[in-house]
């Protein structure tokens, strides 16, 4: 498995670069997320069409997809996904991990309202200060609980567009791979 801490030296260039200081947690997160995520691939069953590392041509029309560099991938990822999810007060980073990924995967409202639900608050799709607290008061057994949120919604994803069928093994081990 990659060594985290070589992983973290690998970004110092970017941050004096980029002035850009990335957390310790996000920093962890985006490896996985990335590892997930895969290299370039064009599936004609994709709804995201030309995707790189995640990075889908749908969402990012002016990216060059083919050419994306895992530097524009990760600026994109922390600018777009991790800062507007405001995970960082969040104190189970297991949680934090899975929320994201999920986030990545399915949308960042979607995964916020789905753990909004489940420690049973407004589902409004933002964490603010009620969600957070809500979510700190948990015990461990939320993740669990999150996963198997994650698990129904792609099963019923499946389900419901017979063309996406092809992707659910993939989302299922997703979801069990999705670990420090």
């Amino acid at each position: 498995m990659y060594n985290f801490l070589s992983f973290i030296r690998n970004f110092s260039w970017i941050e004096r670069i980029m002035g850009v200081k990335y957390p310790e947690i996000f920093l962890a997160c985006i490896e996985i997320v990335l590892k997930n995520e895969g290299g370039y691939v064009n599936h004609p069953s994709d709804p995201g069409g030309e995707t790189n590392m995640g990075i889908a041509k749908r969402f990012y029309p002016n990216e060059d997809i083919k050419n994306m560099t895992k530097e524009r991938a990760i600026e994109l990822y922390y600018r777009d996904y991790w800062l507007p999810m405001n995970l960082l007060k969040l104190k189970n980073r297991d949680l934090i991990l899975q929320v994201f990924d999920f986030g990545v995967n399915a949308g960042i409202r979607r995964s916020i309202r789905f753990l909004q639900r489940l420690v049973q608050v407004t589902d409004d799709g933002i964490i603010g200060p009620v969600t957070i607290n809500a979510i700190n008061s948990q015990g461990p057994e939320i993740v669990e609980k999150f996963k198997n949120r994650r698990r129904i919604y792609y099963m019923n994803l499946a389900a419901q567009k017979p063309k996406l069928e092809v992707f659910l093994r993939g989302w299922l081990r997703r979801i069990d791979n999705t670990k420090f």
